[in-house]
């Protein structure tokens, strides 16, 4: 039986079949909504790829705003949902409440740590696929210059920026890595109107080639960097499509992979926390038809040799959370 659902306004009001608890997964998406063409997308991907392999239902939420995420995640367990999977670090402290009240459901969240006996924690080593799209990006750039627009300020995307600042290094030491955040609250990730200005401001400064890390803002940074002539770089889902022949690459990062295993687990989802990097393919960057005319084979088999030596242990990319600082770039 499937019950798709969404919130809408500040009432978070959900509509749940009464007096029926199934045990259908569910899925919570962040701001921006689950057709953000980046992180909720992928995870949305994940939820529709295990639909249609199983046969089975999901149940879904799009919030609203801020004040919706404790009320939405009680609503999905006392539907009888489970287990519920959530997209965000901003549900950790909510999610740190809510799991002790219903120790019969299991809770997976994507981007944070949650130390509770029923709780599945997924985090991404992003600075090492960013590390690539770096090294690609230096190898593609003209001027020596390169960009970096992120989302919200903080240390995640940060990780993000250090990440690519060092892979920039790694192939030009004397390149230069403009940074930007679009903001210091939520509504940085769905502001392409500002992502655009941000882009336009860094090919003014002699950027060629921009990554994005910025969930729905980053569509505009990508759709500028395309009306201005020089290349862009998307992230979380392949968005080399957006704009065939200008998006370098994009840089994946598996939520997609991450949704359907844990909707797979289902019931038996085993908590604790589960690391997905370059090593067991939680990351990496995207080659296709869109994108092959701008990536040589050279530049591919430098970035693969980089990705090797990662996954060996030869090569460690410096992790900003590990203690906030970067080696390669000033925030």
């Amino acid at each position: 039986m499937s019950l798709m659902k969404s919130l809408a306004g500040a009432s978070c009001a959900v509509a749940l079949m009464a007096g029926v608890a199934t045990a259908e997964p569910a899925i919570i998406f962040d701001l921006g909504g689950k057709f953000d063409k980046s992180f909720n997308e992928a995870a949305f991907n994940g939820a529709e790829r295990w639909a249609k392999e199983t046969g089975g239902t999901y149940k879904e939420l799009e919030m609203q705003d801020e004040a919706q995420r404790e009320q939405a995640l009680r609503r999905l367990a006392e539907s009888g949902a489970n287990p519920v999977v959530m997209t965000g670090f901003a549900f950790g402290d909510v999610l740190n409440k809510v799991a002790p009240d219903f120790p019969n459901t299991k809770f997976a969240i994507v981007d944070m740590v949650v130390e509770q006996p029923n709780v599945k924690s997924v985090v991404f080593n992003e600075h090492e696929g960013s590390y690539l799209v770096g090294m690609m990006a230096a190898l593609a750039s003209k001027t020596g210059t390169v960009g970096f627009i992120g989302g919200m300020d903080i240390p995640l995307i940060r990780k993000f920026g250090c990440g690519y600042a060092q892979g920039v290094k790694a192939v030009n030491p004397d390149a230069k890595v403009v940074i930007n955040m679009t903001g210091t609250t939520p509504a940085a990730w769905n502001d392409p109107v500002k992502g655009a200005e941000l882009a336009k401001g860094q090919k003014a400064q002699g950027a060629d080639v921009i990554y994005a890390a910025a969930g729905g803002t980053g569509v505009g940074v990508l759709q500028a960097a395309a009306d201005e002539g020089i290349l862009s770089i998307g992230v979380d889902s392949n968005q080399n499509y957006l704009h065939p022949g200008k998006v370098l690459t994009s840089m994946l990062k598996r939520v997609d992979n991450a949704v359907y295993e844990a909707f797979k687990e289902g019931e038996n989802l085993t908590p604790g926390i589960n690391v997905m990097g370059l090593a067991n393919d939680g990351v990496g960057y995207a080659m296709d038809e869109n994108n092959a005319s701008l990536v040589t084979p050279e530049m591919q088999a430098k970035v693969d040799e980089a990705a090797a030596k990662i996954k060996s242990g030869e090569i460690v990319v410096h992790d900003y959370m590990s203690d906030n600082t970067c080696p390669a770039a000033t925030f």
